[in-house]
C-alpha cells in the first residue's frame, strides 16, 4: 500500500501500525529514541531543547474503532527559575493516550455509510493514514501539561532582593535598614535645622571675640 503523502514514514515522530491489522485485540509495544522538534514545551518558559534527545515507551492496542495509543515520553526540560530568575533543569515524564480512528469507520468500528455531519467532531478526532499516525501533536500537549506554568530552582527558592536585586538564595542574612517614610521629611527638616543653628553659632563667635578684645 502506498504511503500518504501528507505523511512521511521517514518522519521519527510518525509511526506505521500495519502490523496490528485491522484485528482487535492485537498489540504492539515500540521503544524510540527521537530528537525534540523545535518549541516543545512552554515558550520562554521551560522547555526540552530543539534536539535533546526524547524517549518513547508505546504501547499500539487495535481496537474496533481504530489504534488506541497509550505512551510515555521522558526528557530532560531547561527553563528559568521565576523567582530569581535562573538557569535550570528538571527531568520529564510526560504520559499520554490516544485514539487515532480508521478514517472508514464510525465509533463502533463499522464502515461509514456516509460522510459525518458534524465537522466539529472530525476536527477533534485524529485519523490514521494509510495505517499510519503523527504523534507530535499528542505529545506536544503531553509534554505542556508535564511542565510547571512557574518553574521554580527550589520549593523554597526566596527570590530576589525587591531593593536591589540580590539573590537572597546566596546570601539568607541580606537586608536592608528600612526607614519609616513618615519621618524621613522630619528628619530631613531636623537635619536643616541643626545646620542652621551651627551657621549662627559660627557666625556670633567672632562678634563675642570683638567685644571682648575692646
Amino acid at each position: 500500500m502506498a504511503l500518504n503523502a501528507r505523511l512521511d514514514h521517514r518522519n521519527p515522530l510518525v509511526f506505521d501500525t500495519h502490523e496490528l491489522g485491522r484485528r482487535p485485540g492485537a498489540l504492539q509495544r515500540l521503544n524510540r529514541t527521537i530528537d525534540a522538534p523545535p518549541d516543545l514545551g512552554i515558550q520562554d518558559v521551560i522547555g526540552v531543547p530543539e534536539g535533546a534527545p526524547v524517549e518513547l515507551d508505546l504501547r499500539l492496542e487495535s481496537v474496533m474503532e481504530g489504534v488506541l495509543v497509550t505512551g510515555t515520553a521522558r526528557a530532560s526540560a531547561k527553563g528559568e527559575c521565576v523567582r530569581c530568575l535562573e538557569p535550570l533543569e528538571q527531568v520529564l515524564e510526560a504520559d499520554f493516550q490516544e485514539m487515532f480512528s480508521y478514517p472508514d469507520a464510525d465509533d463502533r468500528g463499522r464502515p461509514k455509510a456516509e460522510p459525518a455531519d458534524d465537522a466539529e467532531d472530525d476536527e477533534d478526532t485524529l485519523f490514521l493514514e494509510d495505517g499510519l499516525f503523527d504523534l507530535e501533536p499528542v505529545l506536544r500537549d503531553a509534554v505542556v501539561l508535564a511542565l510547571p506554568m512557574q518553574p521554580v530552582c527550589q520549593d523554597d527558592c526566596p527570590g530576589l532582593c525587591s531593593e536591589c536585586g540580590a539573590r537572597l538564595a546566596d546570601d539568607p542574612e541580606h537586608h536592608h535598614d528600612a526607614v519609616d517614610i513618615r519621618w524621613a521629611a522630619l528628619q530631613g527638616l531636623a537635619g536643616s535645622l541643626e545646620d542652621g543653628e551651627k551657621d549662627e553659632l559660627s557666625g556670633a563667635e567672632p562678634g563675642v571675640d570683638e567685644k571682648q578684645e575692646k
